[in-house]
């Protein structure tokens, strides 16, 4: 990687303050990322609510599931935004077969739980190794963060609960005084019914757009100081652009 063409300044942060850059990264490149996002999103949107019919419960556990494929996309255009560059839908197009390749379907099966997925997936897409090498990869980059990593995923699991919550909470807000109640129970009631599922796959698809790039992109960037910790990035970021 050519560490003096980086637009972000590199330093040993704690884990904690990198989560902090991934989420001023979106900010900062908002267009590239939620471009990057849409379509993989609106395929998974569109596949959980096909299966409606089938089941009630099966839109949100396949949104839920199907995360790390949307993650892709976001992984991509934060990787070409620390160089300053935009990401548009055709540059999505030509990247698709990388895309669809380095681990994706170890990503939805053995890895889709694992605690610590936003914070492994750059060694398995941007890295290209494979087998022992990778493993052993992941275990240099892990040693000493799983705990950090773990805490990540739960707070941002946490901020999707909040979000959820306050969402299925407008049916109450907006309802007319004195039937905030009958709205809940409603709502409580209905779950099993297909408009329920419907706005609850609704509800949490909406969530899930707004808090996924944030959850993919503070675990790049705390890839990214893992890095700048193991390698030293930053000094050598500081050489290259002082002799530059």
């Amino acid at each position: 990687m050519e560490v003096d063409a980086l637009c972000i300044r590199l330093r040993p942060r704690t884990m904690t303050e990198a989560a902090d850059l991934g989420v001023r990264m979106v900010q900062a490149h908002a267009r590239s990322v939620w471009t990057s996002m849409l379509p993989a999103y609106g395929a998974s949107v569109a596949l959980a609510l096909a299966t409606l019919p089938i089941a009630p419960w099966l839109p949100l556990l396949l949104l839920f599931w199907l995360k790390p494929w949307i993650d892709r996309s976001l992984l991509f255009a934060l990787s070409r935004a620390v160089f300053g560059q935009a990401t548009t839908l055709p540059d999505l197009w030509r990247a698709r077969g990388a895309l669809l390749d380095g681990g994706l379907l170890a990503a939805l099966t053995r890895q889709r739980l694992s605690p610590w997925r936003s914070f492994t997936q750059p060694i398995d897409q941007l890295e290209g190794l494979r087998g022992a090498q990778r493993r052993a990869r992941r275990r240099v980059l892990l040693r000493g963060q799983r705990g950090q990593a773990a805490l990540a995923q739960l707070a941002f699991g946490n901020v999707e609960f909040a979000f959820l919550a306050g969402l299925l909470a407008l049916t109450a807000w907006f309802s007319p005084t004195g039937h905030h109640t009958d709205a809940l129970g409603w709502l409580a009631r209905n779950k099993g019914d297909t408009l329920g599922a419907a706005i609850d796959a609704a509800s949490y698809a909406a969530v899930v757009l707004v808090v996924e790039p944030y959850y993919a992109a503070a675990g790049f960037a705390m890839y990214l100081n893992r890095r700048v910790q193991l390698e030293a990035w930053d000094v050598e970021q500081e050489f290259r652009r002082a002799f530059a």
